[in-house]
């Protein structure tokens, strides 16, 4: 064999070295390009966890510490609102206990009974001077305060005709 054969043989097997090489380095880097990308990822995504537990945490005290500052507005508001309907309240029972002397009253206080509830005078007008010539169901309120639910049908009852009177006999055996 010559030597430009032999050369051209050596350069075939070079070629083919070369090739093989280029193809296992080619692998190689796809491979560590894989590894490193999956590497990538999980470093990312560990990132991401650790910033969202981060945020979540931050969001979660600052919540915590507008809920506090909160409360603490809200409950003096509480407080006062709680005294104002405390007082409002009182003046609206003292209110009504002493109604029949003033001058609104409109029948004699010795006519009237206080009941309390669901209405809160019953009056027999006339019945101080032993001539009763009406009964009257007297509610009492105190500025702009409104009826409810139950002295609403009451009234409505009284004012529907729909009152009637009872007399109740209790046995003679009971009585004594």
């Amino acid at each position: 064999m010559e030597t430009n054969e032999v050369l051209v043989l050596l350069l075939i097997a070079a070629a083919v070295i070369i090739i093989v090489l280029k193809n296992r380095v080619d692998r190689l880097s796809r491979d560590m390009h894989g590894q490193a990308t999956a590497l990538f990822n999980t470093w990312k995504q560990r990132e991401y966890d650790t910033v969202r537990r981060e945020q979540s945490e931050v969001a979660r005290r600052e919540a915590a510490s507008e809920l506090r500052r909160w409360r603490l507005d809200a409950e003096k508001e509480i407080r006062r609102d709680a005294v104002t309907r405390s007082q409002a309240v009182t003046v609206g029972k003292v209110t009504e206990h002493i109604a029949p002397y003033l001058p609104e009253f409109g029948f004699n206080p010795k006519d009237a009974r206080f009941i309390g509830s669901p209405v809160d005078f019953v009056v027999f007008d006339g019945l101080n001077d032993q001539a009763v010539v009406q009964v009257v169901f007297v509610e009492v309120k105190a500025g702009s305060s409104a009826l409810n639910a139950r002295e609403r049908q009451v009234r409505d009852a009284v004012k529907a005709g729909r009152v009637r009177w009872e007399e109740l006999r209790v046995p003679s055996e009971l009585a004594t």
